[in-house]
Order: structure tokens, then sequence, then C-alpha cells
């Protein structure tokens, strides 16, 4: 798979596997076929900062390059990037595009992705588009692209209830080596962000600090991180 222009973090958590489905069948459904190859050529992920677009979008990268061809991810929240970097993204069989809506509202970024979504259309080649709000939300200036946009299947990602952010928590935990009982998930879940990017971040760090105290994860321990981060 290739990336522009910069290192891409790859989701280390097992992919479409570890995805806690959640509400969301539909959507996660019909981006596994689409990573498959099967069903549109084109489909839109919408869902809020933290809701586990991203892990999608990529997992969806991976699973489209293991059937082979060439498969390009690229994120535009990206700092340094230009609209140079879409030049000849055409030629890839695959393309997903993530955080569409930072570049929205600027005709230098906007003029080009037109141009590559009607490219990548008459080709038969696949394109995946993520972002936090649905194409006629983003406030784009070239009503064109707003159009191509809506002109496919879009699909909205649900946050995750309580039990939904339990398992995510547990999944993670699981992943990484830790045992977490259910004490520790209340702990969490009562006193911390609970979007899954900032469960998952906390669960890095709580490994990490795990490992350089050479203790096991309990409530005491995650409180110690917690302060900690209180006073940073």
């Amino acid at each position: 798979m290739d990336q522009l222009p910069l290192p891409l973090t790859l989701p280390t958590t097992g992919g479409f596997d570890s995805f806690v489905v959640d509400g969301n069948v539909e959507a996660v459904t019909a981006i596994k076929r689409w990573a498959e190859g099967d069903g549109d050529d084109y489909l839109y992920l919408h869902g809020a900062a933290g809701s586990g677009k991203s892990h999608l979008l990529q997992s969806a990268c991976l699973r489209a390059a293991k059937r082979g061809g060439s498969t390009s991810y690229l994120p535009l929240d990206r700092d340094g990037l230009v609209p140079a970097v879409l030049d000849d993204l055409d030629q890839r069989d695959v393309v997903v595009i993530d955080a569409l809506q930072t570049i929205a509202g600027d005709p230098a970024w906007e003029r080009p992705l037109f141009g590559l979504y009607n490219d990548l259309k008459d080709a038969g080649r696949r394109l995946l588009v993520g972002a936090r709000v649905p194409p006629p939300a983003l406030g784009l200036g070239l009503s064109d692209l707003t159009s191509r946009l809506c002109a496919g299947p879009a699909y909205a990602l649900r946050p995750l209830d309580d039990a939904g952010r339990a398992q995510l928590l547990a999944n993670g935990a699981e992943q990484r080596g830790l045992r977490l009982d259910q004490a520790a998930v209340s702990y969490i879940l009562t006193r911390c962000p609970r979007d899954a990017a900032s469960l998952l971040g906390l669960l890095d760090d709580l490994d990490r600090l795990s490992l350089a105290r050479q203790r096991p994860l309990n409530v005491r321990l995650i409180g110690e991180l917690l302060a900690e981060r209180a006073v940073q």
C-alpha cells in the first residue's frame, strides 16, 4: 500500500476485527464490502471526532491492499500537505481520503478534489471519503464538489454507548496484553473522556505506565495516571 506523503500510522489494534460495531452494523458492513471490491465504488463516512472513522478507513485500506492493486490513504489533517499531493492519485486502484473537513472552503484543494473524483469515477476506480459531517454541511465553496460527494451512499457513525465503550476497553486491553477488571472499566468511564480515540489513548498511556513501574493495571494505577495528566 502506498501512503502520501507522510508516514502513515496504521491501526495496531486488529483492523476491522477490533472495531466495536455497537449500532453501526450497516456502515461497517458497507465499508467492508467496499474494501472487498463489492458494492458501490464510492462511499462517504461521517462521524464526530474520536468516533472511529480513521480506524475504519485505514482498516478498509489494509483490506483492499491485501486484494492487490495500488492503494493510497491520504489523511488531509496532516501538517504540511499541499494540493499537489493529489497529483496522480487517479492512477490508484483504491483511494481513501480522510478528514475532508480540513480543506473545506479552500478552492486550491476543492478544484483538484473535484477533478480527482471525476477521474476515478470515469476509470472505474474506488474512492472512500471520511469527514466529521455530511457533504452538505462541509461548507464547500465548489457546489459541483458537494454534488459529487452527495452522489453516493453516505453512512453516519453513531457514538458508542456505555456497553460499547466497555467492550472497546476490554478489547483494547486484551490486545495490549493488559488485564482490565470491571472496577477499572467503571472507574475509567466515570472519570475520563468517553470517545473511542480518548479511551484507546488512555490504554496506551496505561500500558506504558504499567510497564515502567512494573505494576499491574488497577484502579490505583489509573488514578495516578489521571493525576499526572491533570498537572501537565
